[in-house]
């Protein structure tokens, strides 16, 4: 496997939607508390060597900004959020440094400033983890590629809804638009 060469001084942590209302479901390939442990554990190292971290969750303002579909999918779920439904897991953070990034949708660049803050400090690579893998995680690689961020995607710091969507993501959209590496060897190139 090629080394990653991280600059940590051109690169973004970026971890999707480790957020209350999320990190109770049930994750597969990996469980939801798993992936937030080596999400806080990237997260910390990431800070501790100087680079730039970024939270994104997903919240509403009142509801009529959620995106609305009509699908053949009856799982997708409707109606009220519990109370702490975006708040991003304490453990997580913010931290000192931090940016937090609010979508209303899938992807964290569409309707945010994400690639306008991580422009302005010159960051042109992204490590992506977080909740769900072919969901949120994909949806923000998909608009990093439009933008031309290099990307390593840390498959063991996230997870899918099922075991299939996840490796369908890994296997197929992933090594198209970028490197695919577990934690350890992210913590190791640190």
């Amino acid at each position: 496997m090629k080394p990653l060469n991280i600059d940590v001084k051109k690169t973004a942590l970026v971890v999707i939607d480790l957020q209350e209302g999320i990190v109770g479901l049930k994750g597969e390939p990996f469980d939801c508390k798993e992936v937030l442990e080596k999400s806080v554990r990237l997260a910390d190292v990431f800070r501790e060597k100087g680079g730039f971290v970024t939270l994104v969750h997903v919240d509403f303002l009142d509801g009529q900004d959620a995106l609305k579909p009509q699908t053949d999918n009856d799982k997708i779920p409707s109606g009220e959020r519990p109370e702490n439904f975006a708040k991003i897991v304490p453990e997580l953070g913010p931290k000192d440094g931090d940016l937090v990034v609010t979508k209303r949708q899938w992807g964290a660049f569409f309707g945010t400033d994400l690639d306008l803050q991580l422009r302005r400090r010159g960051i042109d690579t992204i490590i992506l983890c977080g909740i769900a893998t072919n969901i949120g995680v994909e949806t923000t690689a998909r608009e990093a590629f439009q933008r031309n961020y290099g990307q390593i995607f840390v498959i063991d710091a996230m997870t899918g809804l099922t075991k299939e969507e996840h490796n369908h993501t890994e296997k197929y959209l992933f090594p198209k638009m970028g490197r695919v590496r577990k934690t350890e060897d992210i913590l190791n190139e640190l």
